[in-house]
C-alpha cells in the first residue's frame, strides 16, 4: 500500500491530485500539506481534493510539524484541530517525530489528543527505527525517510520490529532513479524489510515530495 505525501497545491498539479483520486484503491493514505502545516486560513482548494479522496475511500492525514518533540503540546493539537474543521481530515501525519524514550510521553499525549479530535489513522514519521515504545502509540510508523542511495544501502531492521505486522511500518524513499527496476526494487526492499507501506518517488532536493510515487506515474 502507499502512502503518498504530495506536498503541492492542487490549482499547480491538478493532474497529479486527479491520478491520486483515480488510485484509491492503492492508496494506505494521502498527506494534506497547504503550507507547512494547515496555513493561517482555509483553502478551498485543498478542501474539494480532500472531500473527493474521503469519497473515494482514503483516509487523509494533516501534516503537522513536531520538531522533534521541541514544539509545544498545544501548537501542534492546534494545528490538527484546524486540518479537521477546515478540511475534514480523518488522520494526522505527526513529522518530525523524536525516536527517543524519554519522548514518549509527549507523543503519547499527542496520540491521546489527536484520537480525541477525531483521528482515526495516528502516523508517527521518526525517518528512522524509534524506541519500541513508540509502536504502542500510532497506527503507523515511518521508520525510514531519505534518498535512494542511504536505503538501498540501509543497516538490517532492528529485531523488535518482527513482533509487530508490516502494516505497522512506513518506509519513505526519495531521489529514486528512473526506469521500472529501481521502483520495483524499492518496493522489494520494503517488503523484505518489514514495511507494508512504502512509497518510492523521483523528487530531489529540499522538496522531494512535490512528486508522485513512481507505482502511479506508471499506471497513469
Amino acid at each position: 500500500m502507499l502512502l503518498v505525501p504530495l506536498y503541492e497545491h492542487p490549482a499547480d498539479r491538478p493532474e497529479d491530485w486527479e491520478l491520486l483520486i483515480r488510485s484509491a484503491g492503492r492508496l494506505h493514505s494521502v498527506v494534506l500539506n497547504p503550507d507547512s502545516g494547515p496555513g493561517r486560513a482555509p483553502d478551498e482548494r485543498f478542501a474539494v481534493v480532500a472531500a473527493r479522496l474521503r469519497e473515494a475511500g482514503v483516509p487523509v492525514l494533516g501534516y503537522t510539524d513536531t520538531d522533534y518533540g521541541r514544539r509545544p503540546h498545544s501548537a501542534v493539537v492546534q494545528d490538527l484541530l484546524r486540518h479537521r474543521d477546515w478540511y475534514g481530515t480523518d488522520g494526522v501525519f505527526l513529522d518530525q517525530a523524536a525516536a527517543d524514550p524519554e519522548f514518549l510521553p509527549h507523543y503519547r499525549r499527542l496520540a491521546v489528543a489527536s484520537r480525541a479530535a477525531g483521528a482515526r489513522t495516528v502516523v508517527l514519521n521518526h525517518g528512522v527505527h524509534p524506541h519500541p515504545g513508540y509502536a504502542e502509540l500510532a497506527d503507523l510508523l515511518v521508520t525510514f525517510e531519505g534518498p535512494w542511495d542511504a536505503y538501498r544501502d540501509a543497516a538490517p531492521v532492528p529485531p523488535w520490529t518482527a513482533d509487530h505486522p508490516a502494516q505497522l511500518f512506513c518506509h519513505l524513499v526519495y531521489a529514486v532513479p528512473p526506469g521500472a527496476q529501481a521502483a520495483e526494487l524499492a518496493e522489494r526492499l520494503a517488503t523484505q524489510r518489514g514495511a507494508g507501506v512504502h512509497c518510492a518517488v523521483p523528487g530531489t532536493g529540499a522538496h522531494p515530495w512535490g512528486t508522485l510515487p513512481y507505482a502511479l506515474e506508471a499506471a497513469g
